[in-house]
């Protein structure tokens, strides 16, 4: 696995941020840079299983990640551990592909000072899909500062 962080400062005070980030709407906005087409199933509540999903264009069915929210602090911190994988709309925590994502983390955190909110965003990854994220992370961040500071 291989952890990678980024980080942007918006222009908004943390509650919005915090809700442009992961409420339904804007979510499928800014999430739209890693997967046009991408939403969440289930809800932000500590302990709960959230689906985050979208179409899969190598399968023409549904993918992504199965999640358990670990931590949320409401406008600071929420923490997500992945459990497994999403297949043609079928949830795998077993498979060795599955396997493969189990115990990564990705983590939101929220800092606000004199009105602005820095969002820090951890996440351990397997290796080769690394570079994926260090393509799209950036340009997502930037798409939620623009929602968030409209």
């Amino acid at each position: 696995m291989k952890t990678l962080h980024f980080s942007t400062t918006i222009e908004a005070p943390k509650e919005k941020v915090w809700h442009t980030m992961l409420d339904d709407a804007p979510y499928r906005d800014w999430t739209s840079a890693f997967n046009p087409g991408s939403y969440y199933r289930g809800d932000w509540s500590e302990g709960s299983k959230i689906l985050f999903l979208g179409p899969d264009p190598s399968s023409g069915g549904e993918g992504g990640m199965v999640c358990r929210v670990a931590e949320n602090r409401p406008y600071e911190f929420i923490s997500l551990v992945y459990l497994g994988i999403v297949e043609d709309g079928v949830e795998d925590t077993s498979s060795e592909a599955a396997r493969r994502w189990a115990n990564g983390f990705e983590n939101y955190t929220f800092r606000e000072q004199d009105g602005a909110t820095e969002v820090r965003v951890d996440l351990q990854v397997p290796e080769d899909m690394a570079p994926m994220f260090e393509d799209t992370w950036p340009g997502a961040l930037a798409r939620l500062k623009a929602l968030a500071e409209r």
